[in-house]
């Protein structure tokens, strides 16, 4: 079974003399050697480095205290997020799942071996508190598959211990600074390995293109955006991260909306069909995230109430309720990445980006062709917004204000893309649209809500118990909504005051 571990860590460059001594750096009392270990580490990767090029790692590790599989996600300068898994002949599949939507049919193989005699000292303080590891690493590394050569070099390597505080890394480096020791160019050995040890010039793996000229430039690279956050974030919702579902979805969403916003860039006879496959992941992801955002709405109302007015088992049901769609939940969405159709838009998707079905205004300046399709979608959003404010209050209303939501989000999704070309009308813009679906979201939850709390209500009834509670929070979440539809005229009004497209 993997586990996880965050890892601070800094590198340096090491010649001859050494490590310094860090006797009295931020607290520490004593430098103890630990003396050396021999490290045998294969790391794998497609022939074409796709994990390189995102600065993952992935390896098989003899030797030391933690032999097994490691795969490091990057964080920030100096953090990664190690998940390791026992030692075994073959990559595990729990970590062959978290690259898979990076991997996908490729095959991963052994490309660099890198074997390190490694000189540990620990760096404790007074109470003999663990405060840093810092080694002195003697490496060989050896590109395998024939491509390559060999290479060597001595690098100093310093690890805050768990639960650290990363400035005292900083009081290291002050020392080894003053000792004339200079921070790696290299953000980890395998990123030096590969460099060293190429036997033929190595490809640039930076996904950054030229900047965006066309019309067709930006609305590609705001897609590009999109895309590589789904493969970003496909191992964080797998690892079950906080969010990562939500932020996942609304890349799909932006995805879809880009597709649709901007028909006259691309040819919908190639785009309606992946937008068919955005909407379905965007339904898949969705599945348990609605549910999650009303009972967390539903639980923070009835936190509100005075005890008394709370009767019967409210909050247990609430809670069954909730715990009811998160069952299964989490091996849903594993289902949906690790399902051949998921594996296939990504797929289509990165076809669209390298070979894309421009039309005639995607060769064009950007201004005006991504000032008209913003303009087409803030149209029939005003549209919308009119139609919904000259219903009577009901289920008419609701509906055609959940049309205005979701047309004021394709909206906002089209200011986005075109605010580099646009400047700061679109960012304008797209603020005026964040403000429009707050209003509007907080309207279409305070619909479910209430038509949950009606199902809540008739449950609780079958069962002989009080349904004041339900309708007391159902009434509350009537006026939550009356009062979003009193303030949409003017929010509608002051943003025309602005809106200059």
């Amino acid at each position: 079974m993997a586990d996880e571990k965050r890892e601070i860590e800094r590198k340096y460059e090491s010649d001859e003399s050494g490590l310094p001594d860090l006797t009295g750096v931020g607290g520490v009392m004593t430098v103890l050697d630990k003396g050396v270990v021999e490290l045998d580490a294969t790391y794998y990767d497609t022939a074409d480095e796709r994990l390189a090029a995102d600065a993952l790692t992935l390896r098989r590790r003899t030797g030391g205290s933690d032999a097994g599989w490691h795969l490091k996600f990057p964080v920030a300068p100096g953090v990664r997020d190690e998940i390791r898994a026992p030692l075994s002949d073959t990559v595990p599949e729990e970590i062959a799942a978290l690259v898979r939507s990076r991997v996908r049919d490729a095959e991963l193989i052994p490309l660099v071996r890198l074997r390190s005699a490694r000189d540990v000292r620990h760096l404790v303080d007074a109470d003999g508190v663990l405060l840093a590891e810092a080694s002195v690493d003697a490496v060989t590394a050896e590109r395998l598959g024939g491509e390559g050569g060999a290479a060597q070099w001595t690098e100093i390597e310093v690890e805050l211990a768990d639960g650290g505080d990363p400035a005292f890394l900083d009081l290291v480096e002050k020392r080894l600074r003053k000792a004339g020791v200079r921070p790696s160019k290299s953000p980890s050995k395998l990123a030096r390995a590969l460099e060293q040890t190429a036997g033929r010039k190595r490809r640039k793996t930076s996904r950054a293109g030229q900047a965006p000229v066309t019309a067709g430039d930006h609305v590609l690279a705001y897609l590009r955006t999109q895309r590589d956050v789904l493969i970003e974030l496909d191992p964080a919702v797998r690892r079950d991260v906080p969010d990562s579902v939500h932020r996942m979805r609304v890349a799909t969403r932006r995805a879809r909306s880009t597709l649709r916003s901007f028909r006259s860039v691309l040819d919908r006879a190639v785009t309606d069909p992946i937008g068919v496959e955005l909407k379905w992941l965007a339904g898949e992801l969705g599945v348990s995230r609605d549910r999650e955002v009303l009972a967390e709405r539903l639980t923070e109302a009835l936190d509100a109430l005075l005890p008394d007015l709370i009767t019967g088992p409210v909050r247990e049901r609430l809670a069954s309720w909730a715990e009811a769609g998160q069952g299964g939940a989490r091996s849903h969405v594993t289902g949906v990445l690790d399902s051949r159709r998921y594996l296939t838009l990504l797929d289509t998707l990165d076809r669209l980006l390298a070979d894309p079905p421009l039309r005639k205004a995607g060769g064009k300046r950007p201004e005006k062709v991504l000032d008209k399709a913003v303009r087409k979608d803030l149209a029939t959003l005003s549209a919308l917004v009119g139609q919904a404010l000259e219903r009577p209050p009901g289920e008419e209303r609701d509906v055609a204000v959940h049309e205005a939501r979701k047309k004021a989000k394709r909206t906002r999704y089209a200011a986005e893309a075109a605010t580099d070309a646009l400047g700061k009308p679109a960012r304008s813009l797209t603020r005026d649209m964040k403000s429009m679906t707050t209003l509007l979201g907080d309207h279409q939850d305070s619909v479910m809500a209430r038509r949950t709390l009606r199902e809540l209500s008739s449950v609780a009834h079958a069962a002989g118990e009080s349904a004041f509670t339900y309708g007391l929070l159902y009434g509350r979440e009537e006026a939550r909504a009356a009062q979003a539809e009193a303030e949409l005229p003017d929010l509608w009004q002051e943003i025309g005051s602005r809106v200059s497209f």
